[in-house]
């Protein structure tokens, strides 16, 4: 019997843990969850309503997930998103409801702070060298009086906005059945012809594959799960706004960091930067712009959290910075840089949300949820660190 070429050599347990296959360890944590709070609460977890609530609850943490991603695969870390979300929902409330502006200005407004408030991290972390950690962190003290200072002393502010409520606030914040089918067959159908065109083209070109019946796993979950989500969430209302708003974001931002120049550029960055630097790469840009989208992208789960809460509060969510690195981490991405998938937040955000969720069906107090993902987040940690270890090791 004739020897395989080395590309198509056979993986190890270990090799496959590292690689594609990483994400079978987090699936099955999740439906390890699911399966508990389907039984435990006697199968309200899995309704059509409490599944559209649950997709709704995590859109916001979804958003601010797939900000954070990026600047992790750079190896970074921005702790200011929650405090960077809240200000951006708050300066758009304050234009639309004090100032009477259009719902549209409100918001570009609010997005382009976002944009602002990124771009100036990225300026003192990748210019002037201070660590993330520093400037992030002293950031999210100063937005937080900012955003104070511009609700003069109100704790709430109602938004009454038809537009703005319309996002994710209203009965009526869904697609319709034909966009509610047509959009996510549709994303499918983009993301199976990419994944088959990447496989047809590295194997072309004698590059490293991963196994047929990997391959063939991977299609079918993907089938499984986007088609299964589309049948509950037709069962209900349909495909909630802001789950739609966070997927297509997931969906570009994965063909950006995977089929362009840039994405590549991202992810050799993030492995080493001084080698991406001596490459050619411009890796001050490169920072700059991922702390951009960054905090644009909290600015856009602020949006959506405000329209959903129908108001802006000066008060910012303790656990929501904690729930958006968590997502990211659970799901795979590394803490050191160089390694994820902005996919992996949709296992993550799921399995915060589930947790929270299913505790919220069991009346579970807010210390018993807090403690709980507070271990989840550990773990993910230390099982991310072992990873990395065995990769050194292995000279991966």
């Amino acid at each position: 019997m004739s020897k395989l070429p080395s590309y198509m050599s056979r993986r190890t347990l270990r090799q496959g843990l590292r690689s594609d296959l990483g994400f079978l360890p987090v699936l099955a944590t999740l439906i390890i969850i699911v399966v508990y709070f389907a039984i435990t609460t006697g199968g309200i977890f899995l309704s059509p309503r409490n599944f559209s609530e649950l997709v709704q609850e995590i859109a916001t943490i979804g958003l601010l997930s797939l900000g954070s991603t990026f600047v992790l695969l750079i190896g970074e870390i921005d702790l200011s998103l929650a405090s960077v979300s809240t200000l951006c929902s708050v300066v758009m409330a304050v234009l639309s409801e004090r100032a009477g502006l259009p719902a549209w200005v409100a918001i570009a407004a609010a997005l382009l702070t976002g944009a602002l408030v990124g771009f100036v991290d990225g300026i003192f972390v990748a210019v002037v060298r201070v660590p993330s950690f520093i400037v992030t962190l002293a950031g999210s003290i100063a937005y937080a009086g900012l955003l104070l200072t511009l609700l003069a002393g109100q704790s709430t502010l109602i938004i009454r906005n038809d537009f703005i409520l319309s996002i994710a606030g209203t009965p009526t914040s869904f697609l319709t059945d034909t966009l509610g089918i047509g959009l996510p067959t549709l994303a499918l159908l983009v993301y199976l012809g990419a994944v088959i065109l990447n496989y047809v083209r590295r194997k072309g070109a004698g590059l490293s594959i991963v196994p047929l019946a990997q391959l063939v796993l991977q299609l079918v979950l993907a089938v499984a799960l986007v088609e299964g989500a589309v049948v509950l969430f037709e069962s209900y209302f349909g495909i909630p706004n802001s789950t739609a708003i966070l997927f297509a974001l997931i969906l570009l931002f994965w063909l950006i960091l995977t089929k362009t120049r840039f994405g590549r550029h991202v992810y050799a960055v993030g492995g080493n930067a001084e080698a991406a630097r001596r490459a050619g790469i411009n890796v001050v840009a490169i920072r700059i712009v991922l702390f951009t989208l960054c905090s644009l992208l909290a600015a856009i789960g602020g949006v959506v959290a405000a329209s959903r809460a129908n108001a802006v509060a000066s008060q910012i969510n303790p656990t929501l910075l904690l729930d958006a690195i968590a997502a990211a981490v659970i799901g795979g991405v590394s803490l050191f840089g160089g390694r994820g998938s902005v996919w992996s937040i949709v296992l993550g955000v799921l399995i915060i949300g589930s947790l929270e969720n299913g505790l919220t069906l069991k009346s579970q107090p807010v210390n018993v949820k807090e403690m709980i993902e507070g271990a989840v987040l550990v773990i993910a940690v230390t099982v991310d660190a072992i990873l990395r270890r065995l990769q050194v090791r292995s000279g991966r």
